[in-house]
């Protein structure tokens, strides 16, 4: 069907638009098609689009950076906050650790301060416990020695790391094991409580021993007393007042063990003093025939004053000297026969008569217990036996008051 035919068929025909350009004697025609004009619409709409586009880009493109910008620094911003958080969560766990690290160590420097001074307490109390002698228990010299320790000036040991790590915080969790530290917390505290018991057994073994001392003494000074014998003690428990001076630990430590020195030293000043005292038997196990006092005379017959105690033994045993001193007399003294007597001081002095040989001469220093010569029968005497004297003053005294004394206290001196 041709075009016309068409055009009648579906309408009026529409001619394409003719563009006409005249330019002098020449005329050019241009043709625009419906296309034509389509795609120029489509053209130029895309370029006012692209223009508006291009317009408000660089009207709002200041806003847009300023967004993106604000955005970054939004988001720096988190992180620097995030990482600062993260920084003082360290800070904090680590300062927490180097606290507890501090006390710790101030703990260990503690509890080496306490071995330290029970260490310079014992060699204090060492040589008292040695002269004490028999005044010790089984267990007044069982202190303990202080352990080895770690030095807090050079670091804590690999032990005390050990046990550091157990409470510390964890960094990575930020999280602290506190029953780890609460048992170290127990642990020092225990060491602590064994440490204070110690110290207070030494206290009470100390003032125990000073408590043995003065009655021993006492118990001494006592039975010498009883004898006839005084002692001047050199001690005494009265108190003539003063200001008032509170005492601290380590000073009442010191207190006590000038105390129990003290006592010691009172002691031994008894006990070598009772010494010097003709006390001991000049001739033990052996059996007593005459006492002191009034007899009869073995050789007439009458009463008579026995001014010593005769001791039962056979010719050539030993005689002892009954207290330390000087030999005065050692030789032949008429009734006596072959007699030493020994000087005491204090005016007190000994004579052992009859013996058949004398082993001292006169200036002889001796010593309680000493052998100053043999029993036999010189002189005038019945037969072989020691007839022993104590003299105060040249007055005779009964002897057996004296050996009862010495037995008392024979094992306290």
């Amino acid at each position: 069907m041709s075009q016309s035919r068409q055009s009648t068929i579906f309408g009026k025909r529409k001619e394409p638009h003719t563009v006409i350009i005249a330019r002098g004697d020449q005329i050019r025609h241009f043709t625009v098609r419906p296309w034509m004009a389509a795609v120029a619409g489509s053209a130029l709409a895309a370029v006012a689009v692209g223009y508006l586009l291009a317009t408000s880009y660089l009207v709002l493109r200041d806003d847009l950076i300023g967004a993106t910008v604000a955005r970054q620094a939004r988001m720096q911003q988190a992180y620097e906050d995030r990482i600062s958080s993260l920084r003082a969560q360290v800070d904090r766990i680590t300062s927490r650790q180097l606290l507890d690290q501090q006390m710790m160590e101030e703990k260990v420097g503690e509890l080496i301060s306490r071995q330290q001074e029970l260490a310079a307490r014992q060699a204090k109390i060492g040589p008292l416990l040695d002269s004490a002698g028999d005044l010790k228990t089984s267990n007044d010299n069982t202190v303990p020695t202080p352990a080895p320790r770690p030095d807090v000036r050079a670091g804590l040991d690999a032990t005390t790391h050990a046990t550091l790590a157990g409470f510390l915080p964890d960094l990575r969790g930020g999280s602290a094991n506190f029953s780890a530290a609460d048992n170290a917390d127990r642990l020092f505290v225990s060491i602590n409580q064994s440490l204070r018991s110690i110290e207070a057994d030494q206290m009470d073994r100390l003032k125990s021993m000073t408590e043995k001392a003065y009655r021993t003494a006492d118990a001494i000074s006592n039975a010498l007393e009883g004898a006839g014998l005084s002692i001047a003690k050199g001690y005494g428990t009265s108190s003539v007042g003063g200001p008032l001076v509170p005492l601290d630990q380590s000073m009442q430590f010191d207190a006590v063990v000038d105390e129990l020195d003290e006592a010691l030293t009172a002691l031994d000043t008894v006990k070598e003093k009772a010494r010097q005292l003709p006390i001991s038997n000049p001739a033990p196990g052996k059996q007593v025939s005459s006492t002191f006092g009034v007899r009869k005379d073995p050789l007439l017959g009458t009463p008579a004053l026995h001014a010593g105690m005769d001791f039962r033994a056979t010719t050539g045993s030993s005689v002892r000297a009954s207290g330390a001193g000087t030999v005065v007399t050692a030789g032949w003294n008429g009734g006596y026969g072959r007699m030493v007597e020994i000087d005491h001081g204090k005016g007190l002095t000994t004579r052992y008569a009859h013996m058949s040989k004398i082993l001292v001469a006169v200036g002889d220093k001796i010593e309680a217990g000493e052998i100053v010569g043999r029993v036999g029968s010189t002189g005038r005497s019945t037969g072989p036996h020691l007839h022993y004297e104590v003299r105060r003053d040249g007055k005779p005294l009964n002897p057996l008051t004296f050996i009862k004394a010495g037995k008392a206290i024979a094992g306290l001196i």
